[in-house]
């Protein structure tokens, strides 16, 4: 092949995990036994709804307990206040000392704290009374549940279970450091690889199939992993049937990234050679040169070479079984049944015959 720099789709494959748009954790917030669970494990929930009831004995005890206080401490205010009101009536007769005044009046402004703060104790009570029910929080679909019917649960520190939101659904994949130092250098590429990019997610399941919907670059990740040298992509995905379920190893194809002067050979042009990857190119005096050259991706059925060719080189694509570095060949166009016909001839090795004896 006779090499021509061209424009080509860069053909990115990566491995990819599903994630939920959201999960959320269900803590339990009262302490008490778990009396009843009236959910569906792995059903759809709306927001709202009860999940757990817990036993409410002592919270209510103690809300009733708060509303007898808030009881006496009004009581005790409307009498502060009718004392200082008879004294406030009596004191421009000199019929009562000022101070007699005084002290009424900052008996009526502590009645009136006592009040409020047993006010704010009956709203606690009654929130605590309120938490004996658990209910979700979010619509998604509820996990399995991680403590049942008659288990004690004693606050926070106890998860419930999990809702998850599955509609949309996150994909994330993890590009090498290479990609994304040559990414970063094309100007292009770092438009279309951004979060809201023109980039575009294709995503095959575990079975083969293509999901039917397309998603977008959404967040990338700004810390490194230390342990891995890459960084996390987040694609966003439409999912109304649930076809993807976080958890689930997919695999990631990213379309829309253009290369204008790429240069592509097909990839049975490429030797791999102990860790190296080599091309055969025939010389101006038809002898074979081995050339060293760096293969980054597939696109189609050619290899995008990124360095080691050059415009011009012709690259031995078939016989290089036959031949090795230095050997006279005599190069020939070949047509590639695969393509439809262009102006970019193949070539085709075929050894020089040996010189008559």
């Amino acid at each position: 092949m006779v090499v021509a720099p061209r424009a080509v789709e860069d053909n990115l494959q990566f491995t990819g995990q599903v994630r939920a748009f959201r999960s959320v954790p269900v803590r339990a917030q009262a302490s008490g036994v778990i009396l009843s669970r009236p959910f569906v494990e792995g059903s759809q929930v709306s927001a709202g709804q009860v999940l757990y009831r817990i036993d409410p004995t002592t919270s209510d005890a103690e809300w009733r307990s708060a509303r007898a206080r808030l009881a006496s401490a009004q009581a005790t205010l409307v009498n502060a206040e009718t004392v200082a009101g008879r004294l406030r009536a009596l004191l421009p007769g000199n019929a009562v000392a000022k101070q007699d005044v005084d002290n009424a009046e900052t008996q009526v402004k502590a009645a009136r704290a006592a009040v409020d703060d047993a006010r704010g104790g009956v709203d606690a009570a009654q929130k605590n009374l309120s938490e004996t029910v658990v209910r979700a929080q979010i619509a998604g679909r509820v996990e399995r549940t991680l403590l049942d019917v008659g288990a004690r649960v004693t606050g926070p520190a106890d998860l419930l279970t999990n809702i998850d939101v599955l509609n949309p659904i996150y994909v994330t994949f993890r590009p090498s450091a290479e990609q994304q130092g040559e990414w970063r250098r094309d100007p292009a590429f770092a438009r279309a690889i951004t979060p809201g990019g023109s980039a575009r997610i294709e995503v095959t399941l575990p079975d083969g199939s293509t999901f039917p919907t397309q998603g977008r670059i959404g967040y990338i990740d700004p810390v490194v992993d230390p342990q891995t040298g890459t960084q996390e992509y987040r694609a966003q995905f439409e999912n109304p049937r649930q076809i993807m379920l976080p958890g689930q190893f997919v695999h990631v194809a990213v379309h829309g990234l253009i290369r204008a002067n790429a240069i592509v050979i097909p990839q049975r042009a490429v030797v791999q050679q102990m860790g190296r990857q080599l091309v055969y190119v025939v010389g101006p005096d038809s002898k074979v040169a081995a050339r060293e050259v760096h293969a980054t991706a597939w696109t189609g059925n050619d290899w995008l070479i990124a360095s080691g060719l050059a415009a011009g080189d012709k690259v031995v694509v078939d016989g290089v079984q036959k031949i090795g570095p230095g050997a006279p060949v005599h190069a020939t166009p070949f047509v590639d049944s695969t393509r439809s016909t262009d102006s970019s001839a193949a070539v085709k090795a075929v050894p020089a015959p040996a010189p008559a004896k």
